[in-house]
Formats: structure tokens, sequence, C-alpha cells
């Protein structure tokens, strides 16, 4: 017997038996529906953060700390021994950790390295409060913008580097320092305020004598120590949706006014002149040999690095878990539609013992009757299968829009592959093949005399 009249047959008992057919295709749609839908979530978050990275980030450029922990994102799990060079941080779970600072030494010693074009010193400063006249104060972190961070504006242009005494401030800010609108805040001044550390030990004698007497002088000498600093906005920053998370609310200077701000705050301590991170600029880094071979020169110099693509693979191995657990369910739900399959193809045997039995009275081959019953299996993994990708793409149709919109992202979130989703119908079928192996089997052992007595 030909295959295609196999097939032909197949079809038929199929469209015979709708109602369990349907059920049984379901059940694998189901899972299905779980997979593909996984599928294309993580290939738009995947996108994401690639877009992240490289608005972000140069490929050329390193992390650099003299602490592993910085690179690593490891805790200690000893108790640390106190060094008062070293600075102190909170860890995640916000115990008190000790690490290791870059100084301006160290960027010296790296700035030396043949390999390295430039070095920029990584600087997110808490400034005491941003406001302008008549305006409330607001707390703010000032970063120095990165060469490589491709920001969006409102208002204003984006100079790479920004002027000196010009800053860029985000769409948050424009409302709350009293502005009509973005557009109205172009040209504008604001205050940063810094305050200066206060040495107890470089305090006149008879001044600490009068805080003793008079607690409310160290107000007075407080409020004296803050350093105000006059900018002029130069842009105002969209509401970012690929930008680090955290730094919706950062307020962008150049790198030398953000580092005299941080020299300004940190005057007279021991967090002068230190900081956790550089971003080192590596000649030719676009090159992954070069990049790995100033890594090493860095490394033997007693430092840690972290490229661009190290970071993503990190980020791309979070949303790996994530995808990882999603689709142990969606799997668990496929294994749970094999015995739906086998159940279905055992009751299709029964029902038609005596079919079968003229079937091979007739002269009809065991291996035409195992594959009759395997196609019929064939074509439920498929019919499921379909049914499951089709209403994952109808998922995706309704859910992109809603996404972009919740997010304000111009792109897609969930993007289906073509390719994923054909080698996943032709997974199911293979699987659904392997359910009905038994019932085939079991249907092409059947004893045609014995078949055809079977009431």
């Amino acid at each position: 017997m030909y295959i295609a009249d196999v097939m032909r047959r197949s079809g038929r008992s199929i469209r015979s038996a709708k109602g369990r057919t349907l059920l049984t295709a379901l059940a694998i749609a189901v899972g299905t529906f779980a997979l593909s839908l996984t599928l294309a979530a993580s290939n738009g978050a995947q996108k994401f953060v690639d877009q992240i990275i490289s608005d972000n980030f140069d490929p050329a450029e390193l992390i650099v700390a003299a602490d592993e922990s910085i690179t690593s994102n490891a805790s200690p799990s000893k108790p640390q021994q106190y060094d008062p060079s070293f600075g102190s941080t909170a860890s995640g779970a916000g115990a008190t950790i000790q690490v290791k600072r870059i100084t301006d030494e160290d960027i010296k010693k790296i700035r030396a390295l043949n390999s390295v074009e430039s070095v920029r010193e990584g600087i997110q400063l808490n400034v005491l409060y941003v406001t302008r006249e008549g305006q409330n104060k607001y707390v703010a972190t000032i970063a120095g913008l990165s060469p490589s961070q491709k920001p969006e504006t409102l208002a204003g242009d984006v100079q790479q580097p920004p002027q000196d005494q010009t800053i860029l401030i985000p769409e948050a800010f424009v409302q709350s320092l009293g502005f009509a609108n973005a557009s109205d805040a172009i040209g504008q001044k604001i205050t940063v305020a810094v305050r200066k550390p206060i040495n107890p030990a470089s305090l006149d004698p008879a001044v600490l004598l009068e805080i003793q007497a008079n607690p409310q002088k160290l107000d007075e000498i407080t409020a004296s120590s803050i350093v105000f600093e006059e900018y002029v906005i130069a842009a105002v920053l969209k509401k970012p949706t690929t930008s680090q998370p955290g730094t919706e609310l950062y307020l962008y200077v150049n790198n030398a006014d953000a580092r005299r701000l941080q020299d300004i705050s940190t005057t007279g301590t021991a967090e002068f002149g230190k900081f956790f991170t550089v971003n080192v600029k590596v000649k030719n880094g676009e090159n992954p040999t070069t990049l790995e071979a100033a890594q090493k020169d860095l490394k033997d110099l007693g430092y840690f690095s972290l490229s661009v693509k190290e970071t993503q693979a990190f980020l791309n191995q979070a949303i790996g878990i994530l995808q990882a657990v999603v689709v142990t369910f969606g799997a668990i739900a496929v294994v749970a539609s094999i015995f739906g399959i086998i159940n279905t193809m055992y009751i299709s045997v029964l029902q038609r013992t005596r079919e079968i039995g003229l079937m091979k009275a007739l002269g009809m081959r065991k291996r035409d009757i195992g594959r009759l019953f395997r196609f019929e299996a064939a074509l439920i993994g498929l019919l499921g299968g379909l049914i499951g990708t089709g209403l994952s793409l109808v998922a995706g149709l309704i859910g992109n829009p809603a996404i972009r919109k919740a997010i304000d992202y111009d792109g897609n979130l969930i993007i289906f592959e073509p390719l994923q989703l054909g080698g996943l119908v032709i997974l199911l079928i293979f699987v659904s093949i392997f359910a009905g192996w038994l019932p085939s089997r079991k249907a092409a052992k059947l004893d045609p005399i014995e078949a055809l007595r079977t009431e």
C-alpha cells in the first residue's frame, strides 16, 4: 500500500472522530502555547538587553576595579579585616563590606599601558540637592555622561562631551523644578548643592567649646560648608526605556565637572580621589583578541575587569534561568499530553479492531497498519502544534501593543522566530509519533481471524 494512501486513510479516520481528536490536540496545544510564547518572550528580552548594552556601553571599553567583588558581583563569605584605606559600602542584603578602590595612582598605571587609549572615572555622586530660585529642593544623583550613551531628548541637544557647567536633566525633573515644559527648561540655570566634609580636628578649640555649649552652632558650621554651583540646562532627556536599571533619574554633566563635584564632597576624607570603577577604552578594543590581551595586562597589574560582552552574558543568563523555569512547565504539559495521545490511539485500536482485521484479510501488511496509526498520531500532534502556535501568535499581537504602551518602548518584546515555531511543531509531531508507537504495534500484531470475530 502506498504511503499516500495510508496518509489519506489516516486523515479520514481523524475526521471521523473529530471530538476525541480535538480534545487530544488541545491538550498538546496548551504546552505548545506556553513553549512558543516563552521562546518569543525570551527573544524579545534578549533584544531588549542588547539594546540596553548598545545604548549605554562601548564594546571597546572595560569596566575596571581594584576589588574582584565588584566585577564578579560576589559578597565576602567571611568577616573582613578593617582597612582604613578601603571604602565601605553596603552589599545587596544591606551588610557593610569593605571594597578596595581605584586611586589616582592606579589610574596613572592603567593609562601607562600600551593597550589603553583612555581612562574615565566611574562617578555617580549623590549631591545634597538640586534646586532653582523659588522652587523646592530635590535629592539627586549626578554622573558623568559616557561617550557611548545615546540618550533621547525632549528638548535641547546632547553634546559629547557636554560643555562645562552644563547639565542634562531627566524628564521627571521638569515639573518638579517649576518649568512649564521641556523647552521652557533649556538655557535656564539650576543650583547644585554639595556639602564639603567637616574635619573636627581642623576646628578651632574655641569653636569646639562653643559647639559643646550650644549644639545649634554645629548646624551653622554645617550650613556654611555647603558649596553651591550653577549649571545651565542643555537638554531634557526623554524617559528612557533602554537605560541601565536605576539610572532613570540621573542628571548628567561632563566627566570633569563630575570629578570636581566629587572632589568637593570628599576633600579631607579617606574617600578623596577614589573610585569603585573606571572605564578603560582599549585601542582597537572592538577586536576580541585585543580586548582579551588588555584584560590580561590589567590582571597582571592586579586589577579586575569586566567587558561589555561579559556584562551582556550575565544579563542573558538571568533571562535564560527564567526561560528555563517556564519552558519546564510547558514541557510538563507536553509530556502529560503524550499520555492523552496514547489513550486516544488505544481507544481507536479497540474501536476499529474488526476494521483492522478486514484490512489484514484483504492483504494490508503489518507495516502499513502500524504506519496508519502512527500517521494518525502525527496528525494529532500537527493539529495541536498549529493550534498552540496560532494562539501564541494571537497573544503576541495583542500583548505587544499593550507592552509598548506600558513601558513606552518602540520595539516588540514578544518576538516570534519562524524557525523556532517550525522546529517546535516538527518536534511535537515526532513526540506524537513516539506516543502512538505502542498502540500502532498492538494494531499491527492483531490476528486477522480473531479481529474479525470481535463484536
